[in-house]
């Protein structure tokens, strides 16, 4: 969900920048929200479950893509169902180009032994380069983002009316534990937030598990709302794009906060925001790392999916009160 994410700063900036092509994003159906409202954008979903699953399915997939007349493909995953379909149309004399995911420069970064620490292009930045190659020009020194969504009657019973409260969005969890905040630690983030009456908080997540757990940090408060299971994915998007600031793991939700414009704190662990994963347009000191003094090794993996034995609890070098005034300052 965040590399997809990642990509609608660029491809908004590129309709804006280049009024006279048409981009046509293909990716799964969850993601269509991400570009609704964009001019000169067309989503075309694709069937991974049936029609466009397995080997043949891409070759059908191409098939279904052709019909499009598209003259340049811009290959913004670059796996291998992406490298197929990017292949089919350059030996069919369509001009291709591909993000360079800067690999290699991510495995010095991570590993234990002569590590280099400094920072990496952003993914952002790669794809503008990817563009580049196909002939066209993005800018993004000032980037442009939607207005914040007029919120339906049916949101508004969830999140209630904002008149003077400040909206603070909390998005605990990620898809490896470590990336995730100690819950006992983000208990007291929230409780802290939560005992300034003008704020209004606002827990993010997915599944019952997730849910459950959130219901607990809320301990049923009158200014913390559980979002997840509530709102429809566009609706959460909506929802999003009124909040004042977002407090995020190195997730998702970070990322769908930035492409909306709005303020992103985040907290790392096993990963680093130099593996060019930060969320977009936003400062770095909004990016709270782990304690490197205290934890050498990190960052210790791109994406958090590698356990390191005695570094299981490097956010806990990430204070309460660190957080907190960062939330505030920005608020």
């Amino acid at each position: 969900m965040g590399d997809v994410a990642m990509t609608v700063p660029v491809v908004r900036a590129f309709v804006e920048q280049n009024t006279n092509t048409k981009i046509t994003v293909v990716s799964r159906p969850f993601f269509k929200p991400f570009f609704d409202g964009i001019p000169n954008v067309d989503f075309f979903a694709v069937d991974v479950k049936e029609r466009h699953k397995g080997f043949f399915g891409l070759l059908k997939l191409y098939s279904d893509l052709k019909k499009l007349n598209i003259d340049a493909v811009a290959d913004l995953h670059n796996v291998l169902r992406s490298q197929i379909i990017r292949i089919l149309f350059s030996l069919s004399g369509k001009k291709v180009a591909a993000t360079d995911k800067g690999r290699a420069e991510k495995r010095a970064l991570t590993r234990a032994e002569n590590k280099v620490f400094q920072p990496l292009k952003t993914m952002v930045e790669r794809h503008v380069e990817t563009f580049k190659k196909l002939g066209f020009s993005v800018d993004l020194s000032s980037p442009s983002f939607p207005e914040k969504a007029i919120l339906s009657n049916e949101i508004l019973s969830i999140s209630g009316e904002k008149q003077n409260s400040k909206w603070i969005g909390v998005a605990p969890f990620a898809q490896y534990e470590s990336k995730v905040y100690p819950l006992d630690l983000m208990q007291k983030v929230v409780d802290e937030l939560a005992s300034n009456n003008q704020n209004k908080i606002f827990l993010f997540g997915g599944g019952k598990e997730e849910t459950d757990k959130l219901n607990a940090l809320s301990k049923q408060r009158v200014n913390i709302v559980v979002v997840a299971g509530k709102l429809k994915f566009n609706q959460e998007l909506q929802l999003i794009s009124n909040l004042d600031v977002m407090l995020s793991m190195d997730s998702g939700n970070a990322h769908i906060a930035a492409m909306l414009g709005v303020k992103v704190i985040t907290l790392w662990g096993a990963t680093h925001p130099f593996a060019g994963f930060a969320p977009f347009h936003q400062p770095f000191e909004n990016c709270l790392t782990s304690d490197r003094e205290k934890y050498p090794l990190l960052p210790t993996s791109v994406y958090g999916n590698k356990k390191v034995e005695g570094y299981e609890d490097v956010m806990r070098s990430i204070a309460v009160e660190e957080v907190v005034k960062k939330v505030d300052d920005l608020n």
